[in-house]
């Protein structure tokens, strides 16, 4: 991060640059350096506008020979955080499209430093402490999105600091873009260790793909994999609800297996609806269990929610379910915003029928979108 300064202030005339870093809830930015926040506290708003918008946000005063630039730091999906320039804003319109490139090359650069030093996860986590199992769950994710030409995703789980036995996991092998959903059994750490054992298990499956076959692996051979793997460490005493699909991002073609609890939704046309699929036993439930693959077909801009019992079967005394009352009325809320911010809107919906405070159940929320790219 200081070679970038150096680097910034010696090649393109910039006086000084702020890396702002998005917490695990990717609700709050915190300067990643040694700067204290009061001190850069006026970039604070503009630059969560580039993270909203994830477009850069200019700021120019009327008599001030200096211009101030926030640029979105994102890779393949992946909302990282913001780069703050300063320089003369004479030379903006000269510098704006390298200074965009570099946010994007340094972005790149973050996703490989978090494997190699506890710098950027310390400065993540200014709003709290991870708990054993959530500092679990969140190593065990790829990435929390996704976006490429015909296909957008992204998830989050909460209560972010605290989460122990849902999770999400995903893959793009070619065309095909493979994602998990697990709901958890148990609590802290027992529900983690669980959760591991489960993912490792599928992508084992998915990794052992024989040369030259279409696809991540068969969600078959993932959830049989998998099932056996729990069944044989915990004897059926244990369980793990989950929802495994895989999607051909070039055609629309959608295969799924419903082992468990989470429910995806469908969005078309701006009405949203459930999946309706077979259900079948949870992973690990009994030995020698095996699965069978549904599939469907997307249709241009179908949106996919998938989310946990945590969303869908949340509860106050004496009232609806959060699924019956309020979750389809949010998810409608959301079709004018990309996935990241849909699930957020949501997020904070949940939070509202939970009257503020932090759901009580581990919370899963994946939306998905897909068209069909377009022709080169």
């Amino acid at each position: 991060m200081e070679t970038l300064d150096v680097y910034l202030s010696a090649s393109h005339g910039v006086k000084t640059s702020t890396v702002w870093l998005a917490d695990y809830r990717t609700t709050t930015l915190s300067p990643a350096g040694v700067e204290a926040l009061d001190a850069v506290g006026d970039q604070l708003a503009p630059a969560q506008r580039a993270f909203a918008s994830q477009a850069p946000v200019l700021e120019t005063r009327e008599g001030q020979s200096l211009a101030r630039l926030h640029l979105p730091v994102t890779t393949w999906g992946e909302r990282v955080g913001v780069l703050s320039v300063a320089l003369d804003a004479d030379r903006l319109a000269s510098q704006r499209p390298r200074l965009e490139d570099i946010a994007e090359c340094f972005a790149v650069a973050m996703a490989a430093a978090y494997r190699r030093t506890d710098r950027y996860h310390m400065a993540r986590r200014r709003a709290g402490r991870l708990t054993m199992a959530a500092e679990m769950q969140w190593d065990l994710l790829p990435a929390r999105g996704y976006d490429q030409p015909g296909v957008r995703f992204a998830g989050q789980l909460e209560p972010a600091y605290a989460v122990c036995g849902d999770h999400f996991d995903w893959s793009v092998n070619g065309d095909w873009l493979t994602v998990t959903a697990l709901n958890g059994m148990g609590t802290g750490l027992d529900a983690a260790v669980l959760t591991s054992l489960a993912v490792n298990a599928m992508r084992n499956a998915r990794r052992s793909v024989p040369a030259g076959q279409s696809h991540g692996g068969d969600l078959v051979d993932q959830a049989v994999l998998a099932a056996d793997a729990i069944f044989s460490q915990y004897g059926g005493a244990k369980h793990l609800s989950t929802l495994l699909l895989t999607l051909n991002t070039v055609t629309g073609q959608l295969r799924m297996i419903d082992a468990g609890s989470p429910r995806m939704l469908l969005v078309r046309g701006g009405q949203v609806r459930d999946m309706e699929l077979d259900p079948q036993l949870p992973l690990g439930m009994f030995g020698d269990t095996r699965y069978i693959e549904e599939s469907a077909q997307l249709e241009p801009g179908d949106r996919l929610f998938v989310v946990s019992d945590g969303v869908h079967n949340a509860a106050r005394p004496n009232e609806a379910t959060y699924g019956e009352r309020e979750l389809s009325r949010a998810i409608r809320s959301t079709r004018l915003q990309p996935p990241a911010e849909a699930i957020s809107s949501v997020m904070r919906s949940l939070r509202d029928y939970h009257a503020g405070a932090e759901p009580v159940d581990d919370a899963l929320i994946i939306c998905l979108d897909w068209s069909p790219r377009a022709d080169p």
